[in-house]
């Protein structure tokens, strides 16, 4: 036990540590927004990597796919690293980092708000944002919590305050760049971490060959006297593991705490560099995590719920209850660190978006500070300054936010956890995607996208999830593409005095 609080205890100093260091750099927009755009490759990648797989994929994802699809389920942190990562440096990574650096956008709302010169849609945009990261938030406090009460005994309610506070702690006083070297060390125990845990529950039941064996041996669900469906290259349902794969993987290209990293990469050169070092870390992690979860059937069943379903979020604990206390607090601190480095992105979108889309988009300057009807350096300085204050000050109200609704969580938080990626990308994957490379999309094209994600997955919850919120999240997200081209196609065009002034990045 002391072992274990003692590594608990060096590692949230170690964060608060850097937010204190990096305060310097956090004191104008730019520097605690982007990091002054001058982040480098290694830390890019890494905070990309860490607010991809949170403790919700670790705890809450593996164990549920793990046991539904057996090993296949290794083909999600596959289809992570493919398209989820590589793929998505490559197609967005140059083409971000240039065109919001041209129309100077520091957010995903920013970024619709003036490619499509549109005032209403940044509004929209962030109202967006706003609905499905809070609740996102929320369910991230989940898997450190069920670790925490297994490890420390700690109730449920200390450890999410715990980790909210110290997260708030170093966002709040480094922004951005702390956020990246907190993610680039947390990054570290979480590569160290899930293979040292996957060799030693592998070694619990006698080796790799062993535990596959085993594996073959159970019968499926549906047909007793059929064995060896969850030890098949692509499990016993293909179709809903793909579903999978696309929501995964794809959906990252439209969440706004994602595309944000590539805002603040340093130089082009950095974003070939940044792919490679952020696939390599999804094929550990990721692949790792479903990897680890597709031996959840050979720990027992999991325990039932209220409504009679199975406890999914209970698979992974049971895998490690067994291990010796070092591996123990590994196993924390690895959860602790997807958790908080994915908490830290998502307050930190959140307050961004709001403040520098919302509250203080036309604020330039406060009476009696402009002379001339000019703003100069000084007063400049000054409203960055309060931006900056304002976005602390919305970091400690969405944490509140969300540590309340994690601490009194409705019965809709579960399934709303599992359609904001959906709804997020569903809104704004085509739309971004095709705002970055197609001169042709219309605004109402946008609009139309902004309705077909959210409603088709809000639609779709509220009415008892007739589709599988997993494929309706797919569908959400592939959708948007040809709704994008038919509505442009029969709607108003930008002026091309407009759309080539902003496509001249490219040049």
């Amino acid at each position: 036990m002391i072992t274990k609080i003692l590594l608990t205890i060096i590692f949230l100093s170690i964060m608060v540590g850097v937010g204190i260091y990096s305060r310097k750099q956090a004191a104008n927009v730019e520097g605690f927004v982007l990091g002054g755009r001058s982040v480098g490759p290694w830390l890019t990648a890494f905070s990309y990597g860490t607010s991809y797989f949170s403790a919700v994929v670790f705890v809450g994802y593996a164990g549920q796919f793990g046991w539904k699809y057996g090993l296949a389920a290794t083909w999600i942190g596959i289809g992570n690293a493919l398209i989820g990562s590589l793929l998505a440096w490559i197609v967005l990574g140059r083409r971000t980092k240039l065109m919001t650096q041209h129309i100077e956008s520091r957010t995903m709302p920013d970024f619709f708000g003036t490619r499509f010169n549109s005032q209403s849609l940044r509004i929209v945009a962030s109202a967006i944002v706003f609905a499905f990261l809070i609740p996102y938030t929320a369910g991230v406090y989940k898997g450190i919590s069920t670790l925490f009460e297994m490890g420390f005994n700690i109730p449920y309610e200390y450890c999410v305050i715990g980790m909210a506070l110290f997260t708030a702690i170093y966002v709040i006083f480094g922004g951005y760049k702390a956020t990246a070297i907190n993610d680039f060390i947390q990054g570290i125990i979480m590569l160290f971490g899930i293979t040292t845990v996957i060799a030693a529950v592998l070694s619990s039941q006698g080796g790799l060959t062993q535990a596959i064996e085993k594996m073959a041996s159970l019968p499926a669900d549906n047909n007793p006297d059929a064995n060896g469906g969850f030890a098949t290259l692509f499990g016993p349902d293909i179709k809903n593991l793909i579903g999978v794969v696309i929501l995964t993987s794809l959906g990252t290209w439209g969440l706004p705490q994602m595309v944000g990293k590539f805002y603040s990469i340093n130089d082009e050169k950095a974003i070939t560099r940044g792919a490679i070092i952020s696939t390599i870390f999804a094929i550990v992690v990721a692949g790792g995590c479903y990897f680890l979860g597709g031996f959840g059937r050979l720990f027992g069943t999991p325990p039932l719920l209220p409504n009679g379903r199975l406890d999914f979020d209970a698979i992974v604990p049971s895998m490690l209850i067994t291990l010796p206390d070092i591996l123990i607090a590994l196993v924390i601190l690895l959860v602790l660190s997807a958790s908080m480095s994915t908490l830290a992105s998502l307050v930190l979108t959140s307050a961004s978006t709001l403040t520098l889309d919302i509250i203080y988009r036309d604020k330039k300057s406060l009476p009696g500070e402009v002379e001339e009807g000019s703003i100069n350096d000084t007063v400049s300085e000054k409203v960055e300054r309060r931006k900056v204050v304002i976005m602390r000050v919305l970091i400690v109200f969405f944490v509140i936010i969300s540590l309340m609704i994690a601490l009194n969580p409705p019965t809709f938080i579960a399934q709303l956890m599992g359609i904001s990626w959906g709804a997020l990308a569903g809104a704004f994957l085509a739309p971004f995607m095709l705002g970055l490379y197609w001169r042709g999309i219309t605004t109402t094209a946008i609009w139309a996208c902004f309705v077909w994600g959210v409603g088709l997955t809000g639609i779709n919850m509220l009415i008892g999830s007739p589709i599988n919120p997993i494929n309706c999240g797919a569908l959400a997200m592939i959708g948007g593409f040809p709704i994008a081209w038919i509505v442009s196609l029969v709607s108003p065009k930008l002026p091309k005095s407009y759309t080539d002034k902003i496509f001249e990045c490219y040049k």
